[in-house]
C-alpha cells in the first residue's frame, strides 16, 4: 500500500511540472513588457502568484498604470483569503512562521494540502508543493526572461493552457463524493460562469465563493432534518 508521503510527492510533482511552461511564458511576457531580468526575478520571488503576475504584466505591457496593474493582481488574489481559511488549522504556529509560509499560499499548494485528511499530511503537502512550485516558477521565469522571442500565443499553441485545470480536476474529483460537496462545487461553477462576462477580472472567482454562503443554510437545514428523523427511525425499528 502506498504511503501518504509517496502519494503527496506524486501529487506535488504533477502540479509542479504543470507550472513550468507557464513560468517560461511569464518570463517572456516580462521581457515584452520592457522589464529587466532583475525585475522579473523580483516579481516572481516576492509576488509569487502566477495569474496575478500575468494580469499585472499584461496591464503594464499594454501601457497601463502601476495602480491598474496592482488592482488587477489583487482582484485575482482575493481567492487567497479562502485558501488561508482552509489551510489555517494545518499551519498553526508562531506569527513569524505563519507569515513565512503564507508566501506559499497558491492554488497548487492549497489543492494538494487540502486534499489530505490528516492535518500533519495536509501541512506536509502544502509545504512540499509550495516550495517545489516556488523553485520551479522562479527558475523558469529566469529562463523565459532570457529567451529572445515572443510569448504571444505560446500557452495556447503548445496546449499547456489545459494542463493545470486538468491537474486540479484530478485532485478535486475524489473530494466530490458527497451530495453537499457536489452541490457547492456546481453552484460555484455556475456563479463563476455567469459572472465572468460582466465582472472585472478576478471578481467572478471571488463571487463563486458565495455558493458556500448561499448553500450553507440549506445544508444545515438538511442535516437537522436528518438528525431529527434518526430517532424516529430507530424507534420504528
Amino acid at each position: 500500500m502506498e504511503s501518504p508521503r509517496s502519494a503527496i510527492i506524486k501529487q506535488s510533482a504533477s502540479v509542479t511540472a504543470a507550472v513550468a511552461p507557464f513560468g517560461v511564458a511569464f518570463g517572456v511576457a516580462t521581457q515584452q513588457a520592457g522589464m529587466h531580468l532583475i525585475e522579473a526575478i523580483g516579481f516572481s520571488a516576492l509576488v509569487f502568484s502566477g495569474s496575478a503576475q500575468f494580469a499585472a504584466v499584461s496591464v503594464l505591457g499594454d501601457g497601463g498604470s502601476v495602480s491598474a496593474a496592482v488592482v488587477a493582481g489583487l482582484l485575482l488574489n482575493l481567492r487567497s483569503v479562502a485558501f488561508g481559511v482552509a489551510m489555517a488549522p494545518a499551519l498553526k504556529g508562531r506569527l513569524w512562521w505563519r507569515a513565512l509560509v503564507s508566501q506559499l499560499m497558491i492554488d497548487e499548494a492549497t489543492a494538494v494540502g487540502a486534499s489530505q485528511s490528516d492535518l500533519q499530511w495536509r501541512r506536509y503537502g502544502y509545504l512540499v508543493t509550495g516550495l517545489g512550485v516556488f523553485l520551479v516558477w522562479n527558475l523558469t521565469t529566469i529562463a523565459g526572461a532570457s529567451i529572445v522571442g515572443s510569448a504571444d500565443g505560446m500557452v495556447q499553441t503548445l496546449g499547456i493552457d489545459a494542463t493545470i485545470p486538468a491537474a486540479f480536476l484530478a485532485l478535486v474529483w475524489p473530494r466530490l463524493s458527497f451530495g453537499p460537496q457536489r452541490l457547492v462545487a456546481c453552484g460555484g461553477a455556475i456563479i463563476a460562469f455567469v459572472a465572468a462576462p460582466v465582472l472585472p477580472a478576478g471578481l467572478h472567482i471571488a463571487a463563486a465563493g458565495a455558493a458556500v454562503l448561499v448553500l450553507r443554510p440549506w445544508r444545515r437545514s438538511t442535516d437537522e432534518r436528518q438528525s431529527a428523523s434518526a430517532p424516529n427511525q430507530h424507534e420504528a425499528s
